[in-house]
């Protein structure tokens, strides 16, 4: 088989979510046998629904999706359906396949130890951490031992040892392999070429080269479209002040200003629309709960899961937030970092004491602290302190949350957009704890520099969990707890 055989084509694709929700307007693009190649776009613009089109799990509306006979093709999505955590690790397996697979369990324990994960086969999916997730998302791919790989944001949860083990095995990975990340240096270390869906004119442009390139290159495209606008605009704007002067005049003055118009109305045609990748959110603030003070938050004690004997340690700390204060708590995958959030938002945590009528603003990285049920509208305006519709939908438009983002279910919305709607909310409830749990997760990574400000400047008491350094370097953290320096010290 040829290396740069073509096993994968889009020709002229159209799909669309109604008439008013575009994806995809006559796509053309092909992918290359063994190449590794990143799909990028703002969030919400469709890069999950491409993996969907590209497995036949959708289907265009117009124009044709073409595979070489006998092509495999698996997925790794973001997350665990909640329909499936209740799954044990085996029943979570069998379903990678549509029909029933009698040597599946040596097959499973070799995939797992090819993401570095050991568990039984009989643990329920719901008790696993949301790194370990992560691997089984990967590892339910893997086995199906696909032609192509699509990869949907993979790193999400992953602690630095499961990002650079997934960055080697990516590397050294033989077959073709899509990945959405907005993790720059990952996908710098295998990437050949960037897809790049844009959400304006919903067209797929394919650009060859590592990522750091590639983004450049794109950046220099844009810099090249503002350039020609400006002096577009400079133009007609000259020409109609010259085609009203002539027209006030009589004669051939007036033909004069007709043919002008004309003119006009071509160099308006020639203007490029910006780009809605060039979005980001507004800046935005998070203002702390009144009236609060003193120790906000004491932690004695916490509760963590022994890395080699699997059973749960208790271990004494010492831990106070006040005002301004900021802890990172840090540690492995499957120690225990988001059970322990999950408890101290919940009032549920041992050695746990929270000021009295503290309102905790609380981020979970899987967004079920959102009730999926709801609109975004509906969830923005039980949030909102004050202020009309008129206020809401200017605020929900800071956070790119459009009036067809607001009439829609959270449950439908992206992941990315579902981050957003919990920034929103979370900045709307006017918290005196905040409790993060990986807040950069499926957001566009020219938001992150934002989000960190409001971050850095909310004046409450916060405790967050990031495995992303570069994002956790822009907040000033008082306080670091590693629960796995805890655990080395037995």
């Amino acid at each position: 088989m040829a290396q740069d055989e073509t096993i994968l084509r889009f020709n002229e694709v159209t799909f669309e979510f109604g008439h008013k929700k575009p994806i995809l307007k006559e796509a053309s693009f092909s992918i290359r046998r063994g190449s590794k190649m990143t799909l990028m776009g703002q969030n919400g613009a469709g890069k999950s629904t491409i993996f969907k089109l590209i497995t036949g799990a959708l289907k265009p509306e117009s124009g044709s999706i073409t595979t070489i006979p006998g092509i495999s093709i698996a997925t790794s999505r973001q997350v665990i359906p909640r329909e499936q955590m209740d799954w044990t690790v085996k029943e979570f397996f069998e379903h990678a396949f549509a029909k029933k697979v009698y040597d599946i369990d040596p097959q499973i324990d070799a995939v797992l130890e090819v993401v570095h994960l050991a568990t039984s086969h009989d643990k329920v999916l719901n008790t696993f951490s949301g790194g370990q997730q992560a691997r089984l998302l990967l590892a339910q791919a893997l086995i199906q031992n696909p032609d192509i790989l699509l990869l949907d944001e993979p790193t999400n949860n992953l602690d630095k040892a499961g990002i650079s083990h997934l960055k080697k095995f990516l590397v050294e990975y033989p077959k073709t392999c899509i990945v959405i990340s907005h993790d720059a240096d990952f996908l710098n270390a295998f990437t050949h070429g960037v897809f790049y869906l844009e959400s304006f004119s919903h067209i797929v442009e394919q650009y060859n080269g590592n990522y750091f390139k590639v983004v450049a290159e794109i950046q220099a495209r844009r810099e090249r479209e503002r350039m020609k606008n400006a002096r577009l605009e400079k133009d007609i704007e000259h020409r109609k002040e010259k085609a009203n002067f002539f027209g006030q005049k009589g004669g051939h003055l007036r033909d004069v200003a007709r043919k002008m118009r004309e003119k006009i109305e071509e160099l308006e045609e020639d203007t490029v629309e910006v780009r809605r990748e060039d979005k980001t959110i507004r800046k935005f603030s998070i203002p702390c709960q009144e009236h609060i003070g003193g120790v906000i938050l004491s932690l004695t004690s916490v509760s963590i899961m022994h890395p080699y004997e699997q059973v749960p340690v208790t271990k004494k700390v010492h831990v106070e937030l006040r005002k301004k204060e900021r802890l990172l708590l840090t540690g492995p995958n499957g120690i225990g970092k988001t059970t322990l959030l999950q408890k101290l938002a919940t009032g549920h945590a041992k050695g746990e004491a929270v000021a009295k009528d503290v309102h905790i603003g609380y981020y979970r990285q899987d967004f079920s602290a959102l009730d999926f049920e709801e609109t975004t509208y509906e969830a923005l305006k039980k949030a909102m302190k004050q202020g009309g519709e008129e206020e809401l939908r200017s605020y929900a438009a800071g956070f790119l949350l459009d009036s067809e983002i607001l009439k829609t279910k959270i449950g439908a919305l992206s992941e990315g957009q579902k981050g957003l709607v919990a920034f929103a909310k979370i900045a709307l409830e006017h918290p005196g704890l905040l409790i993060l749990d990986e807040p950069t997760n499926h957001i566009n990574f020219r938001h992150l520099p934002i989000i960190a400000e409001a971050l850095n400047a909310y004046e409450g008491a916060m405790i967050l969990v990031s495995h992303f350094p570069e994002f956790v370097k822009e907040i000033k953290i008082t306080q670091e707890l590693n629960l796995g320096e805890l655990v080395e010290k037995d």
